[in-house]
């Protein structure tokens, strides 16, 4: 996950015993490391024991179960990053390690998660439905590695991985109870599925909140508002969690379109 540059001043490598030895560049001198950070790869194996559990659990037919664990997944690959720069541990490695989790927990796990609970009774249609999340999905996160350090940091091209695996988690947790064979709710499986995973690899732009302040001062009203947030999702934490993502899926269309309806030129009354 680094661009050019980056790759050209860190490199992997194994010594006769195996064991990981990372060289950069610190103050123009180049520097070998031997070894990975526990804390930061912890947390990352964490996250992808999240993601397998929810394929399991998913496999045994416990479906709230499994998006429940989707969306623990979440949390800590949130944390694992910020918890590398936090510390200082960030390594070559741990970047690897993060993409190869990212792609279980929020690539294979939400599209399995998704046709155990209702798209493998629609035969080649489901998996193939499937398919295209998986495929999104792995194809956003190389892209994701190739352009760091080269696109604005306040925008995600393409809808983030996490954030699609949220909204298929969110969906199986908020209908989890309910007939699945229901048309309307196979369709809507359908269309966030297959919706999200063209969304991943499209060129629309998305925000990613990395330019909020959380360090600096905010008004008193404003833990007013978090508490508010915390009872609302608490109420149905299904529901509120799929409109939110989904929601967010769609801003960046929403926001493309305005943006291409703004840019279109107005006619020339005056004009023959």
């Amino acid at each position: 996950m680094t661009d050019g540059k980056q790759q050209d001043d860190h490199a992997l490598h194994c010594d006769d015993d195996g064991e990981v030895i990372e060289e950069e560049m610190v103050e123009g001198a180049r520097v070998r490391r031997k070894g990975i950070y526990l804390l930061p790869n912890l947390l990352t194996t964490a996250s992808l024991f999240s993601g397998f559990y929810a394929m399991v659990s998913a496999a045994n037919g416990f479906f709230e179960n499994a998006a429940i664990a989707i969306f623990v997944s979440m949390l800590l690959d949130g944390l694992d990053g910020r918890v590398a720069r936090m510390t200082n541990t960030q390594s070559k490695f741990g970047e690897e390690y993060d993409s190869l989790a990212d792609m279980v927990a929020f690539g294979v796990a939400p599209g399995l998660v998704a046709f155990f609970w209702s798209l493998n009774s629609l035969g080649k249609v489901g998996w193939a439905v499937t398919f295209i999340f998986v495929a999104g999905a792995a194809l956003r996160l190389a892209r994701f590695n190739t352009q760091i350090g080269s696109v604005d940091k306040k925008f995600f091209v393409g809808l983030p991985s996490p954030s699609a695996a949220a909204a298929v988690a969110g969906l199986v947790w908020c209908f989890h109870g309910m007939e699945t064979e229901a048309l309307w709710l196979k369709a809507l499986t359908i269309i966030v599925v297959a919706g999200t995973g063209v969304l991943m690899v499209s060129n629309i732009f998305y925000k990613s909140f990395k330019d909020l302040d959380l360090k600096g001062r905010v008004p008193f009203a404003a833990i007013l508002v978090v508490v508010l947030a915390f009872v609302i999702i608490a109420q149905d934490p299904g529901t509120v969690l799929f409109v939110g993502f989904l929601v967010y899926g769609l801003s960046g269309p929403v926001r493309a379109l305005f943006r291409r309806i703004r840019r279109k030129p107005t006619p020339d009354p005056g004009a023959s």
